[in-house]
């Protein structure tokens, strides 16, 4: 079977784009080459894999799932039902944080809360070698993949399981975090609702638990000079920053936008 036929049978049952980007995936095109090669024949193995991706994801599978598979700012990072899918909005807190780290934090000590597959922290350090970094999340399972994702890149990292700061013994100089912010009365998707672990995506007191928690424990756990970055539920964000400038009153207190002018993420910082 071509790749052109193999798409159209696969259009009846799930997104074209959907559908594209799988067959790319597993002939290793990007979706633009891949137009170049509609009439190629596929081989019998990446033939049958497409279908029963397909036949998955038809069942409301995510692709990322299907694939065990997610890119983030530019790397790949293994994905299963035990953590959060990596998202794009998520790049801006990475892209953020790079800029603050290359200018006065290089050599510091990061710690990743809520690490899920740890594609904050990793990509962190894969993009500043000197950072000394530890990955902490409270489900055994996705530290397990966060293990697999360290060992992919072979990096030297640290992985706790921890409660936000129960198994912390120590201090840092910058904190990354993408806590549970949906509030348990929110609607959200049925595809990320009935696949993605509730653990890392709801939370108490609107969505608000984990901010406060972490807002009023984090200054045992940080040096003098610190930066603090926390992806933001953008429709809560105001009361998010009213918190952080109680708990930080001697701090500079940002929000940054992602692409769709959404308050994304909250930056705390002090020198």
């Amino acid at each position: 079977m071509t790749v052109d036929e193999l798409l159209r049978k696969a259009y009846q049952f799930i997104h074209k784009d959907e559908a594209k980007l799988l067959l790319s995936l597993l002939m290793n095109y990007d979706t633009l080459e891949l137009n170049l090669h509609l009439n190629d024949k596929v081989d019998s193995d990446i033939e049958e894999k497409f279908k029963d991706a397909v036949i998955l994801m038809k069942q409301g599978k995510p692709l990322q799932y299907v694939l065990s598979n997610a890119p983030f700012y530019g790397y790949d990072f293994y994905v299963n039902k035990n953590v959060l899918i990596p998202r794009f909005d998520t790049e801006v807190l990475v892209e953020e944080a790079n800029r603050l780290i290359t200018s006065d934090f290089k050599n510091a000590k990061l710690l990743d809360l809520c690490t899920g597959s740890g594609c904050i922290g990793i990509t962190l350090k894969l993009m500043n070698d000197g950072l000394n970094v530890t990955l902490a999340d409270i489900s055994p399972e996705a530290l397990e993949v966060a293990k697999i994702n360290k060992e992919k890149y072979n990096l030297d990292l640290e992985i706790v399981e921890s409660d936000v700061f129960s198994n912390i013994n120590d201090k840092y100089d910058i904190i990354t975090c993408n806590p549970p912010y949906i509030g348990k009365e929110e609607e959200i998707m049925d595809l990320v609702k009935n696949n993605e672990p509730h653990l890392a995506l709801y939370a108490d007191d609107g969505g608000l638990f984990y901010y406060k928690k972490i807002f009023k424990e984090v200054k045992s756990y940080l040096n003098d000079k610190y930066l603090l970055f926390f992806e933001l539920n953008s429709e809560k964000s105001k009361e998010i920053y009213n918190l952080a400038k109680e708990s930080f009153i001697d701090a500079k207190i940002t929000i940054k936008q992602d692409l769709n002018r959404l308050d994304r993420v909250l930056i705390i910082e002090k020198y």
